[in-house]
């Protein structure tokens, strides 16, 4: 008797699953970051973002994503020998992914080439990039936002300056004279005051010779490893910033110990760490006492570049919805088909393309806030409101687009599973939502003309629209009251910021865009979920307009 013993390894044929969305222009694929970018006289940096589009959409970043999360970052606090380096460990996809957006010149592009829309041109590499992967952009964004708050002390700026604005990623951990390209980190929090920073106990002792020796602990040091980094700690006349190098010019870690690496939730290929200050020396930024104010100029930045990269990562959650979606069968026909799933998938991409608009207006009032005081102000007031709202919205959109999956998004070998642990973080870094509902507050007490900078941003878009105009005229009917009450002030900047959006598509975005948003969101009735949109909206249009156009 003879056996058979051809090799059987399959018994089935895989069908009816999406191809994966890959090797494609990432910014040729998303029409409203090119109308952004036009809209706001970026339009110079199109082949960059061209560049940075097929960059990020590629596999081979998709796999490199994938891995730097993969194999998570590693403290090693001694040598073999026992003797204390506290440095971080980095799966070898981590550099190359830095190497990339540093490349691109996402952390310093407005800074190396100021001049109109270089801003707006920034933010559209982070929103690019943070659809890839999230982690890197922590140190980009940090960096970015650091640098025009080191340009206001020369001697700290002759010290870092050519390095964090090189578009050279170096990776080595060590002194600053050896490196070709240096990072930004931030560490401000510890574990009695959380968001706050009145309650900073680490202590500065003045040597005697333009510098502080630093003592005490910070719970949340985000990327330990940075080159130089900006702290608080306390002087005599009270808390005060410091800028500490992370090494010695002897190749010393400069009195700084790394306790754990935390554990996160998401954003597992960066590196977060609790450490202790044993003597660390740093340099004093701007005056004694007054730590917060220079620390909060740097917040500002980055809450604006988290609603950047939020809208970002909403966008590539649609993306990867819709693609399915146009893919997938079921009930003899694609899911993108049928009614119920256009409803959703439209909803989703109006979502996201009023998120994308808000941010991009805000970083072009940035292009434009040394020469106009109310685009300073608008700016101002918007950042917190983009910040809160955009990155509020961001889990429900992500919750929405991975059920569109089904179990196939719930899977760690998709995308969709890691976006969705990022989701909620924005929404806590540089000022979880009560903390920056209560800016927005306190930049309407402290800048009196934010207010009418803001509200003639509204009536920009009077007239295009009855309802708009009815839900205007309720705004200004209950701001005297709203900006009172302290316990209303989500509900305050929520409604900003849905006016602000409708303000904004009416006049950039295609008719049917501003139609559904305004009658979703503004007319009553809205739950806040997705797959809510009223009749008469032309939802099966909306829903292949997000299908990324894959050239």
């Amino acid at each position: 008797m003879t056996m058979d013993t051809t090799p059987r390894y399959s018994t089935y044929e895989v069908t009816n699953q999406a191809p994966p969305l890959t090797d494609y222009d990432a910014f040729a694929a998303d029409p409203v970051l090119q109308a952004a970018i036009s809209a706001f006289g970026a339009s110079w940096a199109m082949d960059r973002l061209h560049e940075t589009g097929r960059c990020v959409g590629s596999a081979q970043v998709q796999e490199l994503a994938r891995l730097a999360n993969r194999f998570t970052p590693e403290a090693r606090t001694h040598d073999r020998f026992g003797n204390r380096i506290d440095q971080i460990a980095f799966h070898p996809a981590w550099h190359e992914l830095m190497g990339l957006t540093i490349g691109q010149e996402t952390h310093a592009l407005c800074w190396n080439r100021p001049g109109p829309g270089a801003q707006v041109a920034r933010a559209a590499l982070q929103y690019l990039w943070y659809g890839a992967e999230s982690g890197v952009c922590c140190p980009i964004s940090m960096t970015y936002s650091a640098i025009p708050i080191l340009k206001q002390d020369a001697a700290r700026w002759a010290e870092w300056g050519a390095l964090i604005t090189s578009n050279a990623y170096d990776s080595r951990q060590g002194p600053a004279a050896t490196k070709t390209g240096a990072t930004v980190g931030m560490a401000m929090t510890e574990t009695q005051g959380g968001s706050d920073l009145r309650q900073t106990q680490a202590l500065a002792r003045d040597n005697g010779d333009g510098t502080h020796s630093l003592f005490g602990q910070k719970w949340f040091f985000s990327v330990p490893h940075s080159d130089v980094f900006l702290t608080l700690a306390r002087t005599g006349e009270g808390v005060s910033c410091f800028v500490v190098a992370g090494w010695l010019p002897s190749g010393e870690r400069n009195g700084i110990a790394i306790q754990r690496l935390k554990e996160k939730c998401g954003n597992r290929s960066n590196a977060s760490a609790e450490i202790e200050f044993r003597g660390a020396i740093g340099h004093m930024l701007g005056e004694p006492g007054r730590g917060l104010r220079t620390g909060l100029a740097m917040n500002h930045n980055t809450r604006l570049d988290i609603a950047a990269a939020s809208a970002g990562l909403m966008r590539q959650a649609v993306a990867q919805a819709a693609h399915h979606c146009a893919h997938r069968h079921a009930f003899q026909r694609a899911l993108i088909d049928q009614p119920i799933m256009q409803n959703v998938l439209a909803d989703l991409a109006i979502e996201a393309e009023a998120a994308a608009w808000l941010a991009f207006r805000l970083f072009a009032a940035v292009d434009r806030q040394e020469s106009s005081e109310s685009e300073r102000l608008l700016a101002r007031i918007g950042a917190p409101i983009a910040k809160y709202w955009v990155a509020k919205r961001t889990p429900a959109v992500l919750a929405e687009a991975l059920e569109c999956h089904g179990g196939n998004g719930f899977i760690e070998e998709h995308a969709m599973a890691r976006h969705y642990r990022e989701a909620p973080l924005n929404s806590i870094w540089e000022g979880s939502g009560n903390v920056i509902c209560l800016d927005v507050l306190r930049s309407l007490e402290r800048e009196p003309g934010a207010l009418p900078a803001l509200l003639d941003e509204l009536r920009a878009a009077k007239g295009a629209d009855r309802r708009y105009d009815a839900a205007l005229a309720a705004l200004d009917s209950a701001l005297p009251d709203l900006v009172r009450q302290e316990g209303q002030a989500r509900r305050l900047v929520e409604r900003l910021a849905l006016l602000l959006q409708a303000s904004l598509l009416l006049r950039h975005a295609a008719h049917e865009v501003a139609d559904a948003f305004i009658a979703s969101r503004l007319d009553g009735g809205w739950s806040g979920h997705f797959g809510d949109l009223p009749m008469g909206m032309d939802a099966a249009s909306l829903a292949r307009r997000a299908v990324p156009v894959l050239s």
